[in-house]
């Protein structure tokens, strides 16, 4: 499997594994009580932090093997993968409106990705990253 599609690959898995754990969080925090810090006591927030933190992960290897200019708009796959899980794990159904979000949301980025050139690779020297490093 070449770099660029083991980069969308990953994307992909990313944008899952994200949408995964904000279903998860929403979830316990609407089933905890009004106490404060209650959804931290819980284990499933735990694993929907695992879920984001793996999202994360992905994400930033995905960005190793292939161009910013197309694992970062694959990332917003996220939000059209959550409304599938949500129905499948959770039973919440999406009305009309949100299937046309969706479906806009894919078309527009399979239109960001077509218009999306390649270019050389180009990394800051050594003094632009400090500078990058000290405006952060």
């Amino acid at each position: 499997m070449s770099a660029l599609a083991l980069s969308v690959l990953l994307s992909l898995v990313s944008a899952v594994a994200y949408a995964g754990g904000a279903i998860v969080q929403e979830q316990v925090a609407a089933s905890s009580s009004a106490a404060q810090y209650a959804p931290v006591r819980r284990p499933g927030w735990w694993a929907a932090v695992a879920l984001n933190g793996l999202g994360g992960l992905l994400h930033v290897v995905a960005l190793a093997l292939g161009p910013l200019s197309l694992v970062q708009p694959l990332g917003a796959l996220t939000i059209v993968f959550a409304l599938p899980m949500a129905a499948l794990f959770v039973g919440r159904r999406a009305g009309a409106t949100a299937w046309r979000g969706a479906l806009m949301a894919t078309v527009g980025l399979a239109g960001l990705l077509s218009l999306v050139g390649a270019a050389d690779a180009q990394s800051l020297d050594t003094a632009q990253r400090i500078g990058a490093a000290v405006v952060t």
